[in-house]
């Protein structure tokens, strides 16, 4: 469900944390997280927050979107694979979609594609689709990329979950 500022008020309670603050603790016990695991937990927590267009400007201003980004480069499976989640949650939001791209972050999630964990290429098929539009379709819609989804659209029998992310992808983007 999405949140407004009475919901959010009524959820937090008198002597609770609001939302901004709470974020920016998750943001600063990542920083200084030295455990793998922590680190997981949290950028799993900031996706979760993704989701939510009330929290679209408090993660623009923390700089969640970029340390999301900063994750799809580590060699953590995990970290990449709630990261990506976080940016697939986040890039419905024109805004948020703008901010990844300026960041460098297509060619970040489209190394996920290639990923061994199932989420983090559902999530990558997820965020292309919002990422694609008039000024990044010639990042994106590159034919070997094109090629890889289409296979991912192929695979219904293998993957449903792909071949249908997929399969919307090209409906909306290729078959235009």
């Amino acid at each position: 469900m999405f949140t407004n500022d009475e919901r959010q008020k009524e959820r937090t309670g008198k002597y609770g944390s609001p939302r901004l603050q709470y974020l920016q603790e998750l943001v600063a016990q990542f920083q200084n997280a030295s455990n793998e695991e922590t680190k997981e937990k949290i950028v799993a927590n900031l996706g979760n927050f993704a989701y939510d267009p009330y929290n679209f400007t408090f993660l623009r201003q923390l700089n969640v979107l970029e340390l999301f980004l900063d994750c799809l480069t580590e060699p953590n499976e995990r970290l990449v694979e709630f990261a990506v989640g976080g940016i697939c949650n986040a890039s419905s939001d024109p805004t948020n979609a703008s901010i990844i791209v300026q960041c460098g972050g297509i060619p970040l999630v489209v190394q996920c594609l290639s990923s061994p964990v199932r989420n983090t290429v559902n999530y990558a098929l997820g965020s292309l689709y919002y990422l694609c539009n008039e000024t990044t379709e010639e990042e994106i819609l590159k034919p070997e990329i094109v090629d890889a989804i289409k296979r991912f659209a192929a695979a219904g029998a293998v993957n449903v979950g792909f071949s249908n992310l997929a399969q919307a992808f090209l409906d909306r983007h290729i078959s235009k």
